[in-house]
């Protein structure tokens, strides 16, 4: 399906596939973004329709590719952008993630993705007339769009991350522990398409510079917004990773204080019983010539000896404040 914008006249929404962008290139006036979804438009189609608009090959190749990193690319008056946009928002810093190729002209914007663009959706329903004048900067808010969608995954977690450390220092558990472990996780991942993309907006802003670009038109407090709002995101999510990470350390820290704590009431108790253990082996032979034996307080004697091993051992413990 594709889906096609004008900034002349009245913006409208056109449904009609390749004819709607066969009157834009005649008629030559005002500019036009085309947004294609490949599930239901073939690939041949798409190619063709690129090469009309004069995409370079490497670029197209790069589009239809499963899998890419986003990044950006500056052609002959045409800037390329590849941007992992959103399917779904699960909640829980979970997404359903796509990619987004970008193909931005003079006077044209050609936005591609497999299934629904929650970026797209979102700018549909605000005030997008205004930037089809300037593609580029079109471009930048769909790529703004879908980071509002990240940032209030972030914030919601702010929230979660404070009662989580609150449970974790009141009465952590492993059931606990395993919960941040899952979300340090997920923050990792974001953190590095967050990282692609300020790596793309900062490549932008340079290319703001460039002779080319300067053609196709740019808005540079768009651009300078959305820089800012990637590095919003990075700095937020490399703060929340370090966050779960210091948690999951103070957790494990406590739990193998506790631990020592545990095992060094075991070693005196142990350390206590040893000598006496020791006295009642040799006591308990079963030898004919044991002197003591016959003596009328023996066994008084031996008990006594045996208090007085352990409560020494109790006294020095207590005082060099191992118990």
């Amino acid at each position: 399906m594709i889906r096609t914008w004008l900034s002349k006249d009245n913006p409208s929404v056109n449904h009609s596939h390749e004819q709607a962008v066969a009157h834009w290139f005649e008629q030559a006036e005002g500019s036009i973004w085309i947004d294609i979804d490949l599930r239901s438009f073939s690939q041949a189609k798409t190619e063709q329709l690129l090469k009309r608009f004069g995409c370079h090959p490497l670029a197209i190749i790069d589009t239809f590719r499963p899998r890419h990193p986003p990044k950006i690319e500056l052609f002959d008056e045409q800037v390329f952008m590849l941007y992992r946009g959103i399917e779904n928002c699960l909640g829980e810093l979970k997404f359903d993630h796509m990619q987004l190729a970008m193909f931005v002209g003079k006077n044209y914007l050609i936005t591609l993705h497999n299934g629904p663009s929650q970026g797209i959706e979102n700018l549909l329903q605000q005030h997008f007339h205004k930037y089809l004048q300037q593609p580029l900067s079109l471009a930048s808010r769909i790529m703004h769009s879908a980071s509002n969608l990240y940032l209030n995954q972030l914030l919601e977690f702010e929230d979660q991350l404070s009662e989580l450390e609150e449970q974790l220092s009141s009465h952590g558990d492993d059931q606990l522990l395993g919960t941040i472990t899952r979300y340090k996780t997920d923050i990792l991942r974001l953190n590095r398409i967050f990282n692609y993309h300020l790596s793309l907006s900062k490549k932008l802003l340079q290319l703001e510079q460039e002779q080319n670009i300067a053609e196709i038109g740019i808005d540079q407090p768009v651009l300078q917004d959305l820089h800012e709002r990637f590095e919003r995101l990075y700095s937020l999510s490399s703060m929340y990773y370090e966050i779960c990470g210091d948690l999951v350390n103070g957790y494990l820290s406590i739990s193998s204080h506790k631990l020592n704590n545990t095992m060094r009431v075991l070693t005196l108790i142990t350390a206590i019983f040893v000598p006496l253990s020791f006295l009642a082996g040799i006591y308990g032979m079963n030898f004919e010539v044991m002197p003591e034996l016959n003596h009328p307080n023996g066994y008084f004697i031996l008990l006594s000896c045996m208090l007085l091993i352990a409560v020494s051992l109790i006294s020095i413990f207590k005082w060099k404040r191992w118990f």
